[in-house]
């Protein structure tokens, strides 16, 4: 089948969007491409028809490990055989993916960028008939950008290994710098730039300087009659303010990281069935979210940057109506934002420290590197170690960029289980237990490595299996674990942290102080571009936001609050 034919066999459309088979074309003719589409612009389509179209398997490359497994069973439901190879995945899980990869008929594998480091993965991929390497959130590849991950820069060892393959880069956001520096980083054999306008026609782009803000969203609320995401800076404001608005009888839920899979599933599922009208959320909500009829986006505080910006607003008038995008602030959220700047960059000692602290914290000796994900209690540490909790956030993501550490706000960790007698000794336990025989001759049957390694378990399916219930299944787990026949680590929502390295004696931590203060010198660039956008009081807003993403336009939207202002000054 061609491009077309997949499109209205296994998407149900006629036609493709703007500029989306123009980027299929390309891919088609193997020519390394850029392509810079708008949120909602139909951006995984341009890769997944093309690695449909060609034979071989697909490599997707993305930062959010919910984004994947979306992707992954809405792929597995159309009958794509789907994997995704992340952290909390165990060392036999991952060869056996990797296998399939090879010889079956697995057609697309999403990657998280910390796992192009694992030697197993860059073996096994040159045996793989590889027709694509997708790169999803491309931007995060350039330290110009407003969310650099240092990671990204490993998938030029992909590209070296499999040099046939071209590469399909996409972003939201990219200005000019951004768009060099994603093709540059991956080796592009020539530089080519597919980029849909930003242009948003329809979104009314409004600022409101108020001290008054819980007032305000009511009245929006009241006004505005659609579905509506509410963003804050932080997870406590997020059940505050859905609270607030349940007691003025609007129908509201909240959305952070912080929340367990289900329940983050949950919320969104009500919110897109039209079943909750308000979601009130961090950042970490909206990607990969396509809800035509959201016709009101309201910032509780001041965005560090354009792009973060525009991102989340876009998320209005989908469906092509009008929308608005309002900034609910006054000048107390620009004194904030210039102190959480100040505190995004610590001390170079303080950095070093907390890493000794963290490894101190797990136990972690010198020249020891974990082989998993290991949950990570911050308040426990913050308390511990007198520490904000903003404070070590910061620190934390200073040791990532040095490729240090790595730590998933997202995680819901897999329970896991490890033997941890020898099989002689464990005989005898059966031979003499009975009524844990059933259990353990399930582990080991389903987990060959269990005796040396952490293997993810699922409860849920060990019962099904067995024939009990779930919490029966946990009971014996627990008495085994007391018994010192095998290790069970229960599943939990908490963060984790993941060594990337052997750990490192405090004077061999090596930290690229240039790169520290480049970045530095960058987003404290970004963070006065946003004041100005907030502070602008002549300037369109559509014009001042296309026109940091280099898009030149002549004619203003007509819409946003200044134009109005400047109309009603006119008459």
């Amino acid at each position: 089948m061609n491009s077309l034919e997949i499109l209205k066999k296994y998407w149900g459309y006629n036609k493709f969007r703007l500029h989306q088979e123009e980027i299929i074309n390309n891919i088609l003719k193997s020519k390394d491409t850029l392509a810079i589409l708008p949120t909602g612009g139909g951006k995984t389509i341009c890769y997944q028809i093309p690695a449909l179209v060609n034979k071989g398997i697909c490599i997707v490359i993305s930062p959010l490990i919910s984004i994947m497994q979306d992707q992954i069973n809405y792929l597995n439901a159309k009958g794509f055989i789907s994997h995704a190879l992340t952290s909390n995945i165990s060392l036999n899980e991952t060869e056996r993916i990797l296998n399939n990869c090879i010889y079956g008929n697995v057609k697309f594998l999403y990657i998280t960028p910390e796992k192009l480091k694992n030697v197993l993965l860059m073996d096994k991929i040159t045996l793989m008939n590889i027709n694509l390497i997708a790169v999803d959130e491309a931007h995060c590849i350039s330290d110009w950008g407003h969310d650099f991950r240092p990671a990204y820069r490993n998938i030029a060892i992909i590209r070296e290994k499999v040099e046939n393959a071209p590469i399909l880069a996409l972003t939201a956001t990219a200005n000019k710098e951004v768009a060099k520096d994603i093709q540059e980083n991956l080796l592009f054999k020539e530089t080519n730039l597919i980029k849909g306008s930003l242009i948003r026609n329809n979104i009314a782009f409004k600022i409101n300087q108020t001290n008054d803000k819980e007032n305000q969203i009511i009245f929006l609320l009241n006004n505005i009659k659609s579905s509506v995401i509410i963003y804050v800076d932080t997870r406590k404001k997020t059940k505050e303010i859905s609270d607030l608005l349940k007691k003025n009888n609007f129908s509201a839920e909240y959305y952070h990281a912080g929340l367990d899979y289900n329940k983050k599933k949950e919320v969104q599922n009500n919110w897109s069935k039209n079943q909750t009208r308000i979601i009130v959320a961090t950042s970490a909500f909206g990607m990969g979210i396509n809800k035509k009829d959201v016709k009101l986006i309201i910032h509780l505080f001041l965005p560090h940057t354009v792009e973060e910006y525009f991102q989340q607003a876009g998320r209005a008038g989908r469906n092509g109506e009008k929308a608005y995008a309002i900034l609910l602030a006054n000048q107390n959220d620009i004194i904030k934002q210039k102190k959480t700047f100040n505190l995004k960059y610590p001390d170079i000692n303080e950095i070093k420290l907390t890493y000794e602290n963290i490894a101190s914290y797990f136990n972690v000796a010198i020249n020891e590197k974990p082989n998993i994900a290991l949950a990570f209690n911050l308040q426990e540490f913050c308390f511990r170690y007198k520490i904000e909790i903003i404070r070590l956030y910061n620190t934390i993501r200073h040791l990532e960029k040095n490729e240090l550490l790595k730590i998933n706000l997202e995680s819901n960790i897999h329970s896991r289980v490890k033997m941890n007698v020898k099989h002689a000794d464990l005989y005898k336990f059966q031979v003499i237990n009975k009524q844990y025989d059933p259990i353990i001759q399930t582990l080991l049957r389903k987990h060959e490595n269990i005796i040396n390694e952490y293997s993810r378990i699922n409860e849920k399916k060990i019962a099904n299996e067995l024939n009990i219930s779930e919490e029966k299944v946990k009971d014996l787990l627990i008495r085994l674990d007391k018994l010192e026949i095998l290790l069970y680590k229960k599943a939990n929502s908490l963060p984790t942290i993941s060594f990337l390295q052997p750990r490192l004696n405090i004077e061999n931590i090596k930290l690229d102080y240039e790169s520290y203060k480049r970045r530095k010198k960058i987003d404290y660039k970004n963070l006065s571009i946003m004041i100005n956008y907030f502070n602008e009081d002549k300037k369109c807003r559509n014009k001042f936001i296309l026109e940091y993403f280099n898009e030149k336009i002549t004619k203003e939207c007509g819409i946003c609050d200044i134009c109005i202002n400047l109309k009603k000054q006119i008459k």
